[in-house]
């Protein structure tokens, strides 16, 4: 079988988010699936097993495997192209836990389709505001993860975690957000419940961002 190291989110190489891809031939057991994400040792790991008109898609983290990412999805649908499993003109359909997910090549760029998680309003955990010690502006949650909106970037950039709390926290992960002065807004991703301390950029964040 075929298995590819993309980084995601970029155009340069030994940045962006990287992810593996495994292109199965046949269905593979959890555990199976477990032990290569573990050895690949990256942030997420796909698996990919060809259907009718689609392609099934699971993603693993080192430790776990999880309902939903965005940046191992894209880097999914780039090597169905780039390898030509499908032509660029083809919509690449990915069948998960999280529904049905697209992919779309345009104009070179990838364009995908994922589902919106509302964020509702929260009381935030003592433990999460010990871990992170942050005057929240807004704290929420998702249906995979807390977000939290702070009064400046450099907050947000400043961030030093105690990784030993926040890993007992029983969610997938954490969000910090504020608004920034170049961009429509900064963000950070911490998940250390499912194995990763801080994901350099995290797609399906962006669901609820």
């Amino acid at each position: 079988m075929k298995i590819y190291q993309v980084d995601a989110f970029t155009d340069k190489p030994f940045s962006g988010n990287p992810a593996a891809v495994c292109i199965l031939e046949s269905q593979k057991n959890d555990k199976w699936m477990q032990n290569v994400a573990q050895e690949m040792n990256l942030s997420e790991t796909a698996f990919l097993l060809r259907q009718d008109d689609g392609y099934n898609l699971r993603w693993f983290t080192p430790g776990t495997e999880v309902d939903l990412c965005g940046h191992a999805t894209l880097a999914s649908a780039h090597i169905l192209w780039e390898k030509e499993y499908l032509r660029k003109n083809e919509t690449a359909r990915f069948y998960t836990k999280s529904g049905l997910l697209t992919a779309k090549f345009k104009d070179d760029w990838i364009e995908l389709n994922f589902p919106s998680l509302p964020v509702e309003k929260a009381d935030a955990p003592v433990e999460v505001m010990n871990a992170l010690r942050l005057n929240p502006v807004y704290f929420g949650k998702s249906t995979f993860d807390y977000l939290i909106e702070v009064g400046s970037e450099e907050e947000v950039r400043n961030i030093k975690p105690d990784f030993t709390i926040l890993s007992k926290v029983p969610i997938r992960g954490i969000i910090v957000t504020a608004k920034s002065k170049e961009y429509d807004f900064v963000s950070r991703f911490f998940a250390p419940e499912v194995g990763v301390f801080e994901d350099p950029v995290t797609g399906s964040a962006h669901c609820c961002l």
